[in-house]
Protein backbone atom coordinates (compact mmCIF):
# COMPACT_ATOMS: atom_id res chain seq x y z
CA UNK A 1 0.00 0.00 0.00
CA UNK A 2 1.16 3.43 -0.78
CA UNK A 3 1.40 5.84 2.06
CA UNK A 4 -0.90 8.80 1.78
CA UNK A 5 0.90 12.06 1.15
CA UNK A 6 0.09 14.65 3.75
CA UNK A 7 -1.13 17.91 2.07
CA UNK A 8 0.98 20.91 2.65
CA UNK A 9 -0.50 23.69 4.72
CA UNK A 10 -2.04 26.59 2.84
CA UNK A 11 0.53 28.99 4.24
CA UNK A 12 3.31 26.81 2.96
CA UNK A 13 1.80 26.85 -0.53
CA UNK A 14 1.66 30.62 -0.51
CA UNK A 15 5.25 30.92 0.61
CA UNK A 16 6.39 29.10 -2.52
CA UNK A 17 5.09 31.96 -4.60
CA UNK A 18 6.70 34.64 -2.49
CA UNK A 19 10.41 35.12 -2.11
CA UNK A 20 11.99 36.59 0.87
CA UNK A 21 12.33 40.33 0.49
CA UNK A 22 16.00 41.19 1.03
CA UNK A 23 17.24 44.40 2.49
CA UNK A 24 18.98 47.08 0.44
CA UNK A 25 22.47 45.62 1.14
CA UNK A 26 21.59 42.28 -0.37
CA UNK A 27 22.79 41.31 -3.87
CA UNK A 28 19.57 39.51 -4.62
CA UNK A 29 16.91 41.14 -6.74
CA UNK A 30 13.29 40.25 -6.65
CA UNK A 31 10.17 41.35 -8.42
CA UNK A 32 6.50 41.31 -7.63
CA UNK A 33 4.46 40.25 -10.62
CA UNK A 34 0.87 40.95 -11.53
CA UNK A 35 -1.18 38.61 -13.63
CA UNK A 36 -2.57 41.04 -16.22
CA UNK A 37 -2.75 41.11 -19.98
CA UNK A 38 -0.42 43.90 -21.14
CA UNK A 39 -2.50 44.57 -24.22
CA UNK A 40 -5.30 45.85 -22.00
CA UNK A 41 -3.10 48.05 -19.79
CA UNK A 42 -2.56 50.92 -22.18
CA UNK A 43 -6.22 50.86 -23.25
CA UNK A 44 -7.42 51.05 -19.65
CA UNK A 45 -4.98 53.79 -18.65
CA UNK A 46 -5.67 55.95 -21.69
CA UNK A 47 -9.38 55.80 -20.92
CA UNK A 48 -8.59 57.10 -17.43
CA UNK A 49 -6.42 59.90 -18.80
CA UNK A 50 -3.28 58.32 -17.35
CA UNK A 51 0.01 57.54 -19.05
CA UNK A 52 2.96 55.43 -17.96
CA UNK A 53 5.86 57.06 -16.18
CA UNK A 54 8.60 58.01 -18.61
CA UNK A 55 11.46 60.45 -18.65
CA UNK A 56 10.65 63.87 -17.28
CA UNK A 57 12.30 67.21 -16.87
CA UNK A 58 14.19 67.74 -13.65
CA UNK A 59 12.00 70.65 -12.67
CA UNK A 60 8.88 68.53 -12.85
CA UNK A 61 6.81 68.35 -9.69
CA UNK A 62 5.99 64.99 -8.10
CA UNK A 63 9.45 63.61 -9.04
CA UNK A 64 9.62 59.87 -8.37
CA UNK A 65 11.76 58.68 -5.51
CA UNK A 66 14.16 56.89 -7.86
CA UNK A 67 14.97 60.12 -9.73
CA UNK A 68 15.51 61.93 -6.44
CA UNK A 69 18.01 59.30 -5.34
CA UNK A 70 19.82 59.47 -8.69
CA UNK A 71 20.09 63.24 -8.46
CA UNK A 72 21.51 63.11 -4.94
CA UNK A 73 23.91 60.22 -5.79
CA UNK A 74 24.99 60.63 -9.41
CA UNK A 75 27.77 58.09 -9.03
CA UNK A 76 25.42 55.24 -8.25
CA UNK A 77 24.17 53.37 -11.32
CA UNK A 78 20.49 53.61 -12.14
CA UNK A 79 18.28 50.75 -11.23
CA UNK A 80 17.52 48.35 -13.95
CA UNK A 81 13.95 47.50 -14.77
CA UNK A 82 13.25 44.02 -13.51
CA UNK A 83 12.39 41.54 -16.17
CA UNK A 84 9.43 39.32 -15.77
CA UNK A 85 9.42 35.62 -15.94
CA UNK A 86 7.14 33.73 -18.19
CA UNK A 87 4.07 35.57 -19.45
CA UNK A 88 3.71 37.77 -16.36
CA UNK A 89 4.43 41.44 -16.87
CA UNK A 90 5.96 44.03 -14.60
CA UNK A 91 3.79 46.05 -12.27
CA UNK A 92 4.40 49.67 -13.30
CA UNK A 93 3.65 52.84 -11.36
CA UNK A 94 1.72 55.34 -13.44
CA UNK A 95 0.47 58.87 -12.84
CA UNK A 96 -1.19 61.69 -14.66
CA UNK A 97 1.18 63.85 -16.67
CA UNK A 98 1.89 67.32 -15.36
CA UNK A 99 0.14 70.16 -17.19
CA UNK A 100 2.80 72.68 -18.03
CA UNK A 101 1.30 76.14 -18.19
CA UNK A 102 3.91 77.20 -20.74
CA UNK A 103 2.39 74.77 -23.21
CA UNK A 104 -0.98 76.57 -23.18
CA UNK A 105 -1.27 79.94 -24.94
CA UNK A 106 -3.19 82.86 -23.42
CA UNK A 107 -3.58 84.14 -19.88
CA UNK A 108 -4.81 82.10 -16.94
CA UNK A 109 -8.05 83.20 -15.25
CA UNK A 110 -6.22 83.11 -11.92
CA UNK A 111 -3.78 85.76 -13.11
CA UNK A 112 -6.52 88.28 -14.01
CA UNK A 113 -6.89 91.19 -11.56
CA UNK A 114 -10.11 91.69 -9.66
CA UNK A 115 -10.98 94.82 -11.62
CA UNK A 116 -10.89 92.95 -14.93
CA UNK A 117 -12.96 90.04 -13.60
CA UNK A 118 -15.55 92.49 -12.24
CA UNK A 119 -15.76 94.04 -15.69
CA UNK A 120 -16.40 90.62 -17.20
CA UNK A 121 -18.96 89.69 -14.54
CA UNK A 122 -20.82 92.95 -15.16
CA UNK A 123 -21.76 91.61 -18.61
CA UNK A 124 -23.46 88.52 -17.13
CA UNK A 125 -27.17 88.22 -16.43
CA UNK A 126 -28.44 87.09 -13.03
CA UNK A 127 -28.56 83.28 -13.64
CA UNK A 128 -25.04 83.31 -15.12
CA UNK A 129 -23.69 85.47 -12.30
CA UNK A 130 -25.03 82.99 -9.75
CA UNK A 131 -23.38 80.11 -11.63
CA UNK A 132 -19.90 81.66 -11.69
CA UNK A 133 -20.17 82.41 -7.97
CA UNK A 134 -19.89 78.65 -7.30
CA UNK A 135 -16.54 78.25 -9.14
CA UNK A 136 -14.24 79.16 -6.26
CA UNK A 137 -14.05 81.37 -3.19
CA UNK A 138 -12.46 84.25 -5.06
CA UNK A 139 -15.13 84.25 -7.74
CA UNK A 140 -17.83 83.98 -5.08
CA UNK A 141 -16.69 87.18 -3.38
CA UNK A 142 -16.30 88.96 -6.72
CA UNK A 143 -19.71 87.80 -8.00
CA UNK A 144 -21.38 89.34 -4.96
CA UNK A 145 -19.46 92.59 -5.11
CA UNK A 146 -21.80 95.50 -4.49
CA UNK A 147 -20.86 97.12 -7.82
CA UNK A 148 -22.64 94.26 -9.64
CA UNK A 149 -25.82 94.43 -7.57
CA UNK A 150 -26.87 98.04 -8.03
CA UNK A 151 -30.20 97.21 -9.71
CA UNK A 152 -32.24 94.05 -9.15
CA UNK A 153 -35.64 92.90 -10.43
CA UNK A 154 -37.44 89.95 -8.79
CA UNK A 155 -40.96 90.72 -9.97
CA UNK A 156 -43.54 88.04 -9.21
CA UNK A 157 -41.16 85.61 -7.49
CA UNK A 158 -41.67 83.32 -4.51
CA UNK A 159 -38.80 84.42 -2.31
CA UNK A 160 -37.10 82.09 0.15
CA UNK A 161 -36.68 83.09 3.78
CA UNK A 162 -34.64 86.26 4.30
CA UNK A 163 -33.68 86.50 0.62
CA UNK A 164 -34.66 90.18 0.50
CA UNK A 165 -32.48 91.02 3.49
CA UNK A 166 -29.47 89.13 2.16
CA UNK A 167 -29.76 90.70 -1.28
CA UNK A 168 -30.30 94.24 -0.05
CA UNK A 169 -27.26 93.89 2.21
CA UNK A 170 -25.17 93.43 -0.97
CA UNK A 171 -25.59 97.10 -1.75
CA UNK A 172 -28.66 97.08 -4.01
CA UNK A 173 -29.70 100.63 -4.91
CA UNK A 174 -32.81 99.96 -7.05
CA UNK A 175 -34.96 96.99 -5.99
CA UNK A 176 -38.01 96.01 -8.03
CA UNK A 177 -40.10 93.31 -6.34
CA UNK A 178 -43.83 93.81 -6.97
CA UNK A 179 -46.39 90.99 -6.90
CA UNK A 180 -43.98 88.69 -5.04
CA UNK A 181 -44.46 86.35 -2.10
CA UNK A 182 -42.13 86.84 0.86
CA UNK A 183 -42.07 83.57 2.75
CA UNK A 184 -41.02 84.43 6.29
CA UNK A 185 -39.84 87.09 8.65
CA UNK A 186 -36.61 88.94 8.14
CA UNK A 187 -33.46 87.85 9.96
CA UNK A 188 -31.86 90.71 11.84
CA UNK A 189 -29.14 92.60 9.98
CA UNK A 190 -26.67 94.87 11.71
CA UNK A 191 -25.89 97.30 8.90
CA UNK A 192 -28.50 99.53 7.19
CA UNK A 193 -29.44 98.99 3.56
CA UNK A 194 -28.34 101.35 0.80
CA UNK A 195 -31.47 100.97 -1.29
CA UNK A 196 -32.82 104.25 -2.68
CA UNK A 197 -35.57 103.06 -5.03
CA UNK A 198 -37.86 100.21 -3.98
CA UNK A 199 -41.11 98.78 -5.33
CA UNK A 200 -42.99 96.21 -3.23
CA UNK A 201 -46.42 96.93 -4.70
CA UNK A 202 -49.10 94.28 -4.27
CA UNK A 203 -46.72 91.75 -2.75
CA UNK A 204 -47.71 89.18 -0.14
CA UNK A 205 -45.70 90.26 2.87
CA UNK A 206 -46.69 90.40 6.52
CA UNK A 207 -46.46 93.57 8.58
CA UNK A 208 -43.58 92.39 10.78
CA UNK A 209 -41.41 91.48 7.79
CA UNK A 210 -42.16 94.81 6.13
CA UNK A 211 -41.31 96.60 9.35
CA UNK A 212 -37.99 94.76 9.52
CA UNK A 213 -37.07 95.79 5.96
CA UNK A 214 -38.08 99.45 6.27
CA UNK A 215 -36.38 99.85 9.66
CA UNK A 216 -33.04 99.43 7.84
CA UNK A 217 -33.90 101.88 5.06
CA UNK A 218 -33.00 105.53 5.60
CA UNK A 219 -31.91 106.62 2.11
CA UNK A 220 -35.10 105.98 0.16
CA UNK A 221 -35.93 108.47 -2.59
CA UNK A 222 -38.68 106.54 -4.39
CA UNK A 223 -40.94 104.01 -2.67
CA UNK A 224 -44.10 102.16 -3.68
CA UNK A 225 -46.05 100.07 -1.17
CA UNK A 226 -49.30 100.01 -3.11
CA UNK A 227 -51.91 97.61 -1.77
CA UNK A 228 -49.98 96.56 1.36
CA UNK A 229 -51.12 96.28 4.95
CA UNK A 230 -49.16 98.80 7.01
CA UNK A 231 -49.03 99.80 10.66
CA UNK A 232 -48.06 102.86 12.67
CA UNK A 233 -44.51 101.52 13.32
CA UNK A 234 -44.09 100.91 9.58
CA UNK A 235 -45.22 104.44 8.70
CA UNK A 236 -42.98 105.87 11.43
CA UNK A 237 -40.05 104.01 9.88
CA UNK A 238 -40.83 105.69 6.58
CA UNK A 239 -40.53 109.06 8.32
CA UNK A 240 -36.77 108.54 8.75
CA UNK A 241 -36.37 108.80 4.96
CA UNK A 242 -36.30 112.58 4.74
CA UNK A 243 -35.04 112.41 1.13
CA UNK A 244 -38.23 110.83 -0.21
CA UNK A 245 -39.25 112.37 -3.54
CA UNK A 246 -41.95 109.93 -4.70
CA UNK A 247 -44.20 107.95 -2.36
CA UNK A 248 -46.99 105.62 -3.47
CA UNK A 249 -49.32 104.41 -0.69
CA UNK A 250 -52.33 103.82 -2.90
CA UNK A 251 -54.69 101.20 -1.48
CA UNK A 252 -52.76 100.85 1.79
CA UNK A 253 -54.38 100.46 5.19
CA UNK A 254 -53.68 99.96 8.89
CA UNK A 255 -52.18 103.30 9.99
CA UNK A 256 -53.61 106.18 11.99
CA UNK A 257 -53.84 109.87 11.15
CA UNK A 258 -51.16 110.65 13.75
CA UNK A 259 -48.68 108.35 11.98
CA UNK A 260 -49.62 109.98 8.66
CA UNK A 261 -48.96 113.41 10.17
CA UNK A 262 -45.51 112.30 11.35
CA UNK A 263 -44.69 110.95 7.91
CA UNK A 264 -45.81 114.00 5.93
CA UNK A 265 -44.15 116.42 8.34
CA UNK A 266 -40.82 114.60 8.03
CA UNK A 267 -40.79 114.22 4.23
CA UNK A 268 -40.31 117.84 3.26
CA UNK A 269 -38.91 117.07 -0.21
CA UNK A 270 -41.86 115.14 -1.60
CA UNK A 271 -42.62 115.90 -5.23
CA UNK A 272 -45.16 113.13 -5.99
CA UNK A 273 -47.59 111.60 -3.49
CA UNK A 274 -50.28 108.99 -4.10
CA UNK A 275 -52.71 108.51 -1.21
CA UNK A 276 -55.65 107.32 -3.29
CA UNK A 277 -58.14 104.71 -2.14
CA UNK A 278 -56.52 103.99 1.22
CA UNK A 279 -58.77 101.63 3.16
CA UNK A 280 -60.18 102.82 6.49
CA UNK A 281 -59.21 106.41 5.66
CA UNK A 282 -61.48 108.74 7.58
CA UNK A 283 -62.30 112.41 7.26
CA UNK A 284 -59.52 113.11 9.76
CA UNK A 285 -56.99 111.31 7.58
CA UNK A 286 -57.93 113.54 4.65
CA UNK A 287 -57.69 116.69 6.78
CA UNK A 288 -54.23 115.68 8.02
CA UNK A 289 -53.12 114.93 4.47
CA UNK A 290 -54.07 118.32 3.00
CA UNK A 291 -52.79 120.23 6.04
CA UNK A 292 -49.35 118.61 6.35
CA UNK A 293 -48.37 117.56 2.84
CA UNK A 294 -45.09 119.07 1.71
CA UNK A 295 -45.30 122.50 0.11
CA UNK A 296 -42.93 121.27 -2.60
CA UNK A 297 -45.46 118.77 -3.94
CA UNK A 298 -46.24 119.05 -7.66
CA UNK A 299 -48.27 115.87 -8.25
CA UNK A 300 -50.92 114.65 -5.81
CA UNK A 301 -53.54 111.91 -5.96
CA UNK A 302 -56.31 112.06 -3.33
CA UNK A 303 -58.96 110.18 -5.25
CA UNK A 304 -61.43 107.69 -3.83
CA UNK A 305 -62.58 109.45 -0.65
CA UNK A 306 -66.18 110.09 -1.66
CA UNK A 307 -67.80 111.86 1.32
CA UNK A 308 -64.58 112.36 3.26
CA UNK A 309 -63.13 115.01 0.93
CA UNK A 310 -64.89 118.35 1.30
CA UNK A 311 -64.59 121.68 -0.48
CA UNK A 312 -62.81 123.09 2.60
CA UNK A 313 -60.12 120.44 2.15
CA UNK A 314 -59.57 121.58 -1.45
CA UNK A 315 -59.18 125.16 -0.25
CA UNK A 316 -56.64 124.11 2.40
CA UNK A 317 -54.71 122.07 -0.14
CA UNK A 318 -54.52 124.84 -2.75
CA UNK A 319 -53.34 127.34 -0.16
CA UNK A 320 -50.59 125.02 1.04
CA UNK A 321 -49.41 123.63 -2.31
CA UNK A 322 -49.42 126.42 -4.90
CA UNK A 323 -47.00 124.57 -7.19
CA UNK A 324 -49.34 121.72 -8.09
CA UNK A 325 -49.00 120.61 -11.71
CA UNK A 326 -51.13 117.44 -11.58
CA UNK A 327 -54.08 116.92 -9.24
CA UNK A 328 -56.43 113.95 -9.03
CA UNK A 329 -59.58 114.33 -6.90
CA UNK A 330 -61.67 111.68 -8.64
CA UNK A 331 -64.48 109.83 -6.85
CA UNK A 332 -65.12 112.69 -4.43
CA UNK A 333 -68.88 112.97 -4.62
CA UNK A 334 -69.05 115.96 -2.26
CA UNK A 335 -67.29 118.25 -4.72
CA UNK A 336 -69.36 120.61 -6.86
CA UNK A 337 -68.62 123.31 -9.38
CA UNK A 338 -68.28 125.83 -6.53
CA UNK A 339 -64.74 124.52 -5.94
CA UNK A 340 -63.61 125.56 -9.45
CA UNK A 341 -62.33 128.99 -8.31
CA UNK A 342 -59.77 127.17 -6.16
CA UNK A 343 -58.23 125.60 -9.27
CA UNK A 344 -57.72 129.02 -10.86
CA UNK A 345 -55.30 129.85 -8.03
CA UNK A 346 -52.94 127.09 -9.17
CA UNK A 347 -50.69 128.90 -11.62
CA UNK A 348 -48.93 125.73 -12.80
CA UNK A 349 -51.88 123.31 -13.02
CA UNK A 350 -51.70 121.26 -16.24
CA UNK A 351 -53.55 118.01 -15.46
CA UNK A 352 -56.82 117.80 -13.52
CA UNK A 353 -58.95 114.71 -12.80
CA UNK A 354 -62.51 114.99 -11.51
CA UNK A 355 -63.88 111.67 -12.73
CA UNK A 356 -67.05 110.37 -11.05
CA UNK A 357 -67.60 113.56 -9.06
CA UNK A 358 -71.27 113.17 -9.81
CA UNK A 359 -72.50 116.46 -8.33
CA UNK A 360 -70.60 118.47 -10.93
CA UNK A 361 -72.91 119.60 -13.74
CA UNK A 362 -71.38 118.87 -17.19
CA UNK A 363 -72.16 122.37 -18.50
CA UNK A 364 -70.05 123.97 -15.76
CA UNK A 365 -66.94 122.18 -17.03
CA UNK A 366 -66.64 124.88 -19.69
CA UNK A 367 -65.34 127.19 -16.94
CA UNK A 368 -62.27 124.98 -16.50
CA UNK A 369 -61.27 125.67 -20.09
CA UNK A 370 -60.36 129.21 -18.99
CA UNK A 371 -57.48 127.97 -16.83
CA UNK A 372 -54.54 129.15 -18.98
CA UNK A 373 -52.10 126.37 -18.08
CA UNK A 374 -54.52 123.41 -18.20
CA UNK A 375 -53.74 120.74 -20.82
CA UNK A 376 -55.71 117.60 -19.86
CA UNK A 377 -59.04 117.08 -18.13
CA UNK A 378 -60.39 113.70 -16.98
CA UNK A 379 -64.14 113.68 -16.33
CA UNK A 380 -65.12 110.03 -16.76
CA UNK A 381 -68.63 109.29 -15.50
CA UNK A 382 -69.75 112.92 -15.49
CA UNK A 383 -70.25 113.67 -19.16
CA UNK A 384 -72.53 111.35 -21.19
CA UNK A 385 -71.18 110.07 -24.47
CA UNK A 386 -73.64 112.23 -26.39
CA UNK A 387 -72.31 115.38 -24.71
CA UNK A 388 -68.62 114.44 -24.66
CA UNK A 389 -68.04 115.28 -28.32
CA UNK A 390 -69.64 118.68 -27.87
CA UNK A 391 -67.39 119.36 -24.89
CA UNK A 392 -64.29 118.46 -26.89
CA UNK A 393 -65.36 120.79 -29.69
CA UNK A 394 -65.98 123.61 -27.23
CA UNK A 395 -62.54 123.09 -25.59
CA UNK A 396 -60.28 122.12 -28.49
CA UNK A 397 -57.11 123.09 -26.65
CA UNK A 398 -57.75 120.45 -23.96
CA UNK A 399 -57.29 116.67 -24.11
CA UNK A 400 -60.43 115.32 -22.43
CA UNK A 401 -60.69 111.76 -21.07
CA UNK A 402 -57.37 110.78 -22.61
CA UNK A 403 -56.14 108.60 -19.72
CA UNK A 404 -58.00 106.11 -17.53
CA UNK A 405 -55.23 105.61 -14.97
CA UNK A 406 -53.02 107.93 -13.01
CA UNK A 407 -49.24 107.71 -13.09
CA UNK A 408 -48.57 109.80 -9.98
CA UNK A 409 -45.71 108.27 -7.93
CA UNK A 410 -46.17 104.90 -9.63
CA UNK A 411 -42.87 103.09 -10.43
CA UNK A 412 -43.83 101.75 -13.86
CA UNK A 413 -45.77 103.39 -16.65
CA UNK A 414 -47.10 101.23 -19.49
CA UNK A 415 -45.63 97.96 -20.75
CA UNK A 416 -41.93 98.19 -21.45
CA UNK A 417 -39.65 95.48 -22.79
CA UNK A 418 -36.95 96.12 -20.20
CA UNK A 419 -37.83 96.20 -16.48
CA UNK A 420 -37.39 99.61 -14.89
CA UNK A 421 -38.70 101.58 -11.94
CA UNK A 422 -39.04 105.36 -12.07
CA UNK A 423 -36.98 105.35 -15.26
CA UNK A 424 -34.15 103.25 -13.80
CA UNK A 425 -33.41 100.08 -15.77
CA UNK A 426 -32.78 96.95 -13.70
CA UNK A 427 -29.82 95.01 -15.09
CA UNK A 428 -30.13 91.89 -12.95
CA UNK A 429 -33.44 90.19 -13.58
CA UNK A 430 -35.05 86.76 -13.76
CA UNK A 431 -37.78 87.82 -16.16
CA UNK A 432 -35.68 87.04 -19.24
CA UNK A 433 -32.51 85.08 -18.37
CA UNK A 434 -30.37 86.81 -21.00
CA UNK A 435 -27.75 89.45 -20.56
CA UNK A 436 -29.03 92.98 -21.04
Amino acid sequence: MHALKTPEPVDAMHRKHLQEIPDQTSNLTTSFTWGWDSSKTSELLSGMGVSTLEKEEVDSENIPQELLSNLSHPQSPPRKRLKSKGNDKDFVIVRRPKLNRENFPGVSWDSLPDELLLGIFSCLCLPELLKVSSICKRWYHLAFDESLWQTLDLTGKNLHPDVIGRLLSRGVVAFCCPRSFVDSSLVEHSSPFRVQHMDLSNSVINVSTLHGILSLCSKLQNLSLEGLQLSDPVVNNLAQNSSLVRLNLSGCSGFSESALKTLLSSCSRLDELNLSWCFDFTEKHVQVAVAHVSETITQLNLSGYRKNLQRADVSTLVGRCPNLVQLDLSDSIMLKHDCFPEFFQLNYLQHLSLSRCYDIIPETLLELGEIPTLKTLQVFGIVPDSTLQLLKEALPHLQINCSHFTTIARPTVGNKSQPEIWGIKCRLTLQKPTCL
